[in-house]
């Protein structure tokens, strides 16, 4: 399976919301290749260095499917919902949260990245959208997008090719995950089972192990 890349978004830091919280969640498009490291893109940066970038969330990927859908259920904000408004470094068409695993292998050019998680969404979103439970929304949703960690490092590019070349871990969609994690909380079987993926994130290994 492949899919083309739509768009490559970068962001420097700035003043977020009525405090001037720094962010670097407005994301904007780059022409031309982009070179990245095991902690990102090139000239991207973050507000909160803890939280955000870093080896397990080195880039960040949104389904381009999901802007018209908070376009239609947030019509008063819908000129706010475009490609890199999530914080984004990559958005790409044809690909949702249903179709990726933990642990999925893509390669695009001479690079490979691999599927540590999805997104945890963060009161930031809040701000930037200026809705209190923008955040909340997105996690119940959903509709997260998902974070690379980095295994061969190189450049990416609008409409270059994104080719899963690896699934460890076939039974494990993000959607399934979501549903573990914000639904089925109590199914402590399947917990165990997420927790000893051999690809998951520490964060995730963690949370699941204190759910456990």
């Amino acid at each position: 399976m492949e899919w083309t890349i739509d768009g490559v978004y970068r962001g420097s830091v700035r003043p977020l919301g009525p405090n001037g919280v720094p962010s670097g969640i407005d994301k904007r498009p780059v022409a031309g290749p982009v070179a990245f490291t095991a902690v990102g893109l090139e000239g991207d940066a973050h507000g909160d260095t803890r939280h955000h970038g870093g080896p397990e969330k080195a880039l960040h990927l949104y389904p381009r499917v999901h802007y018209a859908v908070w376009q239609r259920e947030l019509p008063d904000l819908a000129e706010r919902f475009v490609p890199g408004g999530f914080g984004e470094n990559l958005v790409v068409g044809g690909i949702t949260e249903s179709d990726v695993c933990i642990g999925d292998v893509f390669r695009t050019g001479k690079a490979l990245i691999e599927l540590s998680q999805g997104r945890q969404p963060c009161w930031r979103l809040n701000l930037r959208f200026g809705i209190g439970d923008m955040a909340r929304r997105v996690q119940v949703s959903g509709r997260t997008g998902w974070y690379f960690r980095v295994i061969d490092r190189g450049d990416v590019e609008t409409g270059a090719t994104l080719a899963l070349v690896g699934r460890p871990n076939p039974n494990w969609s993000l959607t399934r995950v979501h549903h573990l994690l914000y639904r089925d909380t109590l199914n402590l079987e399947a917990l165990a089972e997420f927790a000893r993926l051999p690809s998951l994130s520490p964060s995730w290994r963690d949370l699941a192990q204190r759910r456990l």
